[in-house]
């Protein structure tokens, strides 16, 4: 009997994790199209007669898609506080859905004038909303059904599915552009990533319609300890830790962005390098960052979180600059070199940091105070990022002056870490 119980739950665990997982490829293929089309976009959306004055453009927008997942984390995490998990990551997909799908058929500049950019916003800003509870749903919902040893490495599964939608978005930037000419990408070609969207809607929901609540959030609501206003309580008595989980995000978020967003356009721009390369590199160094992350979950069970961190933020504040001299150099293996080593950097920041933020934070208000600490730092830090890139290099001249932002913040992260209460061996609040 007792046999048939431990298959079960394992059973359970298993379909949690699949079914949280796929649905997080999905979403976050539609989120991360807009970078990679953003040279596109660009020219489509924003025309002026410097290509540089458009990318900020188009980056401004990228950017203020970010700025709306605070507002999505409040009002998802508030929810999911409340009704529970499942139903907030049901929401979350289809909504990304909608507003991807719209965008792939949205007329452009030449066609409506200025109602172009103004609709292309708002969509953003949709998919913003969406994408600030979708996330941190995830990793609630997978490391709240995972067995308390194997936090580290099932949490890690959330960035592992991040990456893989991020990845399929590059894969297939990378195809439209290496099959299509400029002029047919120009004129039709980006529009086919973004309609494909509606996959979304279809594989999301159903699988997500499929599974079962957590078993933390059952007890609490069982017991009568659901939180009225779980967003209020958060506010008010978890704003420290808020404020860890934002700085906690800051060097992942800006390096993620700069490195696998932002670079296909840098290395396009800057150097001169076809699209269709950058992205291929892109595509081959996200494989790694992928295929690395479970590893880096794992260790961290093992040794502790903090130990897995801290070095993924010494190693970035030490290697950023000497490596964005290698991608300013215009050389493809050099190129791929440097993004891979800090696609390993990142695995050591992004895989523990899921289970690190859910042992941070009560079951009653978990969804909602790290959804706000997750996305404000996130949204501040990594939202912004290619936009603070491209400035830098506007104003400095020089094409290795991100690599200095890169290095602050992953010195801001260190101090985080090292001051944080070591959590793996404890059992969820």
């Amino acid at each position: 009997m007792e046999k048939l119980k431990d298959i079960s739950v394992k059973s359970m665990q298993r379909k949690a994790l699949i079914a949280g997982c796929v649905a997080n490829v999905l979403e976050w293929y539609d989120f991360a199209l807009y970078g990679y089309f953003a040279s596109v976009l660009a020219k489509l959306f924003f025309p002026t007669e410097d290509q540089l004055s458009s990318l900020v453009l188009t980056f401004e927008v990228f950017a203020a898609g970010y700025l709306m997942r605070p507002l999505g984390a409040a009002f998802f995490g508030n929810l999911g506080d409340k009704v529970g998990r499942k139903k907030v990551l049901i929401i979350s997909v289809t909504l990304m859905a909608a507003s991807t799908v719209l965008i792939g058929v949205l007329p452009t500049y030449a066609r409506i004038g200025v109602m172009a950019p103004i609709l292309l916003t708002l969509l953003r800003l949709v998919e913003g909303f969406s994408v600030g509870g979708e996330f941190t749903g995830t990793i609630s919902f997978i490391v709240e059904h995972s067995q308390p040893s194997r936090r580290g490495f099932t949490g890690s599964f959330a960035t592992f599915s991040l990456i893989g939608g991020i990845l399929l978005g590059s894969a297939i930037g990378a195809l439209i552009t290496s099959t299509l000419s400029a002029e047919e990408v120009s004129n039709w070609g980006w529009r086919i990533p973004f309609i494909l969207g509606i996959v979304v809607g279809g594989v999301g929901i159903y699988l997500r319609f499929g599974i079962e609540e957590t078993p933390v959030f059952k007890s609490i609501e069982d017991k009568g300890g659901v939180v009225r206003t779980p967003i209020l309580e958060a506010l008010t008595n978890y704003r420290k830790e808020i404020l860890i989980a934002m700085g906690a995000t800051w060097a992942g978020a800006a390096t993620f962005y700069i490195i696998f967003v932002y670079m296909p356009t840098y290395l396009s721009i800057e150097n001169n390098m076809p699209i269709s390369t950058a992205l291929k590199i892109n595509t081959i160094t996200m494989i790694i960052l992928m295929v690395v992350s479970p590893f880096m979950g794992a260790l961290s069970d093992w040794v502790g979180r903090k130990p897995v961190l801290t070095s993924g933020c010494l190693g970035i504040a030490v290697l950023a600059y000497p490596l964005f001299s290698l991608l300013s150099a215009g050389n493809m293996l050099y190129a791929l070199g440097a993004q891979a080593i800090f696609a390993v950097g990142l695995a050591m920041l992004f895989a523990p940091l899921g289970a690190t933020l859910v042992e941070l934070f009560p079951t009653r208000v978990r969804l909602s105070a790290m959804s706000l600490g997750y996305n404000l730092g996130f949204s501040i830090f990594g939202g912004t990022a290619p936009l603070v890139a491209t400035y830098l290099i506007k104003e400095t001249g020089s094409s290795v002056a991100p690599g200095i932002y890169l290095i602050f913040s992953a010195l801001v992260s260190l101090i985080v870490f090292l001051k944080i209460r070591e959590t793996y061996r404890d059992p969820l609040r």
